[in-house]
C-alpha cells in the first residue's frame, strides 16, 4: 500500500483557513508526497501524526467516506439475502400456513394484473343429474360459485345486495322474510290482539274498498265484483282496536258543530244555510237546501294535510243531496271530489269525481260517517292512468267540503285516526249480518281446495266465526255491557257443535280429537292457523262473557285445546310446518306452508304459550322459530 493513503491535512487548518487556501495546500502537500521517495509502511508509520498538540484522525476512516454509498448498501441487501436463504436451505421442515400463502397468492396475482379479482371460469353444474345450471369456477380457491337466481329457488330462501354509506357492500343470506312478534306478556281478551296493531287490512289489493254504507271493507279475494267477507272484516276490526289501544291519541280538529266551533260557509245566492236547534239531540244542527247544480254547492275551503279521517253526522233528504269533498294531490295537482250518495252502490268513477254509495235507505235517517278519505281517494285512482298507482298520504290536501241537495249535518272534525269508530262499525255489521238460524256469519261466494270437494256460497268458516267472536267481546266489554253484542257472540258458538256435513265447522280426526274447521271440506283439512284463531275466539268470550256463556265458550275452548296438543307434530315437517293435514285426509302430498304462515304458526303457539303451560306449546313453537333460521330436525 502507498504511504499517500495515510497522508491528511491538519483539521486545525480546515476550520481556520478559506476553501480555497484549503484545497491549493492540499494539492501542494500531494505533488510533495509524489515526488519522495517510496518508504515501506512500518508501526511508526500508523501512529497517529500529531501537529500543532491535535490528534490526527485514523487513515480508515478517511477511506471509508470517499466509498459510494450506494455499494455499502448493495452490499448489505446481498448480505441479508444470503442469510435468509441460508436459514431456509438449513430448515427444510419448515414451511408456510396454506391460509397465509393463499392471501399472499392472491394479492400479487391482483397486483400483477393491475388489481382485478383472479379470473373465473365457465363450468356446467349438473343438479341431481337431470339438468344443468350455469356456474363459476375458481382453480387457484378450488371452489365454484352457483347463482343465487338458483339457490333461491331450489332452497325457497331470499337474499339482496345492501350498501350504506359508511360500509362496503354487503350480501343479505335470509331463510325466511317472515317475521315472529314476541308476546308482550300474558294474553289477554280486552286488551291488543295478537300483533294485529300492525295489520292495514284496507290497504291491502284484495280490498275494494271501505264500503259507505256499512263502514267495513269489501273483499275481492275470491269474486271480483266485490263481497263482504267476515274473516276480513274482524281483522278489520281487530286490528284498529288493537291500535287504538298502541297508538298516541289522534290529533283531531272541530270544523263545525253548529254550537261553538262554526266556519264561514260560501254559500251561494240560490242556496241557504241555517243552524237550528235540535229538540231530540239538545243541540244545534245545520240545515242546507241548495239549488239543483253543482254551482249551488254550499261549501267551505280548506287547505288541510296529514289529518284525512273526516267524520260527520248526516241526514240526507232528497236522493239528489250529497256530501263533496275535494281532495289534491300535491304531488301530481291533479284534483279528485269524492261523493258520498244516497244509493246502493259500492264504487264509481267517472274521470275525477268518485263515488261511494250510503245505501238506498239511506234517507231521513241520521247517520255517523267515518271516511278516511287518503284510503278512498287510493282505491279511485288505480286504474287511472294520469295517476300514480300508490298515493301517499303526505302528498294530499283537502281543498274544501261541500253539501249539495237538501238534508242536515253536524259535528263535522278531520283528524289524524278514528279506530274506535272503524272498530264498532265492524262489531255494528256482526250484528245485522249473522244468520239467526245457525248462528253463524256466512260466505257467499264459492271455495274451491285442491282435492276437496267446492264449498257453496253460505259455508261458514271456524277462523270467521273466532275472529268475529273475539271483535264482539270486546265490544261487549269497552262498551260497559251492550247486551247486543253478548247475544251475537253467544249465538256464535252454535257452529262449533254442529259437524261440517251438515252447515257447521266441526270435524273429528280418527273418530276421536275434534277439530273446529276453516273451511268445512269434505274430507276436513285440518288447517292449522284457522283452527287456533278460532280457539282465540273461544278464549276471549270465556274471558269476559258471564256465567252460562263463559262456561259453554270455555268448555269448547278446552275441547279445542286438547285436540290441538295430540295433533300438533302432525303438522311438523323437520325443517318447517304443514298449512294443513290434506296428505292425512286425501293421501296426497303434504301442503307446506308458505314461511308467512309458517310465522303465523309460530306467533300464535308463543301466545298460547302464555295462556297454557304444557310445555309442549312452548318448546314446539321455539322448534318451528329454529326452523325460520335454515335449522333442521336431526338425521337419523
Amino acid at each position: 500500500m502507498n504511504a499517500v493513503l495515510y497522508l491528511e491535512y491538519d483539521s486545525h487548518e480546515k476550520q481556520s483557513n478559506p476553501a480555497p487556501n484549503r484545497m491549493s495546500k492540499y494539492l501542494s502537500n500531494r505533488r510533495d508526497a509524489l515526488s519522495a521517495p517510496v518508504l515501506p509502511v512500518s508501526r511508526q508509520t500508523r501512529e497517529p501524526i500529531k501537529s500543532q498538540g491535535v490528534m490526527q484522525r485514523e487513515p480508515l476512516v478517511f477511506f471509508i467516506m470517499r466509498l459510494n454509498l450506494k455499494a455499502v448498501l448493495l452490499v448489505l441487501t446481498v448480505a441479508v439475502v444470503v442469510i435468509t436463504l441460508g436459514v431456509y436451505m438449513r430448515c427444510a421442515a419448515f414451511s408456510f400456513s396454506t391460509n397465509l400463502v393463499r392471501p399472499l397468492y392472491r394479492a400479487s396475482r391482483q397486483s400483477s394484473s393491475g388489481g382485478e379479482a383472479t379470473a373465473l371460469h365457465d363450468i356446467e353444474c349438473s343438479i341431481n343429474q337431470e339438468y344443468t345450471v350455469h356456474c363459476k369456477r375458481d382453480e387457484n380457491e378450488n371452489e365454484v360459485y352457483v347463482p343465487f337466481s338458483f339457490l333461491r329457488n331450489y332452497f325457497d330462501v331470499s337474499g339482496a345486495v345492501s350498501t350504506s354509506s359508511n360500509e362496503v357492500a354487503k350480501f343479505n343470506w335470509v331463510h325466511s322474510t317472515a317475521k315472529v312478534n314476541l308476546p308482550r306478556g300474558k294474553y289477554d281478551a280486552r286488551g291488543v290482539f295478537m300483533y294485529f296493531e300492525n295489520y292495514n287490512v284496507e290497504v291491502r289489493d284484495r280490498v275494494k274498498c271501505i264500503s259507505a254504507a256499512e263502514g267495513v271493507p269489501v273483499s275481492t279475494q275470491w269474486e271480483k265484483r266485490g263481497y263482504f267477507y267476515p274473516t276480513q272484516i274482524a281483522q278489520f276490526a281487530l286490528s284498529h282496536y288493537s291500535k287504538n289501544l298502541t297508538e298516541p291519541a289522534p290529533r283531531v280538529r272541530v270544523l263545525e258543530d253548529g254550537d261553538g266551533n262554526q266556519m264561514e260557509w260560501n254559500t251561494p245566492m240560490t242556496s241557504n244555510m241555517t243552524r237550528i236547534w235540535h229538540h231530540k239531540f239538545n243541540t244545534s244542527v245545520v240545515q242546507f237546501e241548495t239549488a239543483p247544480g253543482y254551482e249551488g254547492v254550499i261549501s267551505i275551503a280548506l287547505n288541510q294535510t296529514l289529518d284525512l279521517l273526516l267524520t260527520v253526522d248526516l241526514l240526507l233528504v232528497t236522493n239528489s243531496s250529497s256530501l263533496m269533498i275535494t281532495v289534491q294531490n300535491r304531488d301530481t295537482r291533479h284534483i279528485y271530489t269524492l261523493h258520498y250518495i244516497p244509493a246502493d252502490l259500492l264504487l264509481s268513477v267517472q274521470d275525477t269525481n268518485i263515488y261511494y254509495g250510503l245505501g238506498g235507505l239511506a234517507l231521513n235517517k241520521w247517520r255517523h260517517i267515518t271516511r278516511d278519505l287518503h284510503i278512498d281517494l287510493q282505491k279511485g285512482v288505480i286504474g287511472d292512468k294520469r295517476s300514480p298507482q300508490k298515493v301517499r298520504r303526505s302528498d294530499l290536501e283537502v281543498i274544501s267540503i261541500g253539501f249539495l241537495g237538501l238534508g242536515f249535518f253536524d259535528n263535522i272534525t278531520l283528524s289524524t285516526s278514528d279506530h274506535l269508530a272503524h272498530f264498532y262499525d265492524a262489531a255494528e255489521w256482526f250484528v245485522h249480518n249473522q244468520d239467526l238460524k245457525t248462528g253463524g256469519w256466512t260466505n257467499p261466494v264459492r271455495r274451491s281446495l285442491n282435492g276437496f270437494a267446492e264449498l257453496r256460497p253460505g259455508w261458514i268458516s271456524a277462523m270467521g266465526q273466532g275472529h268475529a267472536i273475539s271483535v264482539l267481546a270486546r265490544a261487549y266489554w269497552h262498551s260497559g255491557g251492550d247486551e247486543r253484542y253478548l247475544r251475537a257472540a253467544a249465538a256464535g258458538l252454535q257452529p262449533y257443535r254442529v259437524y261440517s256435513r251438515d252447515g257447521g265447522v266441526l270435524a273429528q280426526f280418527m273418530d276421536k280429537f275434534y277439530w273446529y274447521e276453516e273451511y268445512p271440506t269434505t274430507p276436513p283439512s285440518y288447517v292449522l292457523n284457522g283452527f287456533i284463531y278460532s280457539l282465540l275466539g273461544l278464549y276471549d268470550l270465556n274471558s269476559t262473557a258471564p256465567g252460562k256463556i263463559a262456561r259453554e265458550a270455555g268448555n269448547l275452548f278446552a275441547q279445542g285445546m286438547y285436540s290441538l296438543k295430540k295433533m300438533l307434530l302432525l303438522f311438523d315437517t323437520g325443517s318447517g310446518t304443514s298449512y294443513d293435514l290434506r296428505h292425512l285426509s286425501l293421501g296426497v302430498a303434504p301442503n307446506l306452508a308458505r314461511w308467512d304462515y309458517h310465522a303465523t304458526h309460530v306467533n300464535q303457539l308463543l301466545l298460547l304459550a302464555t295462556i297454557d303451560s304444557d310445555p309442549l306449546i312452548a318448546q314446539t313453537a321455539e322448534r318451528w322459530k329454529g326452523y325460520m333460521f335454515g335449522r333442521r330436525a336431526k338425521h337419523n
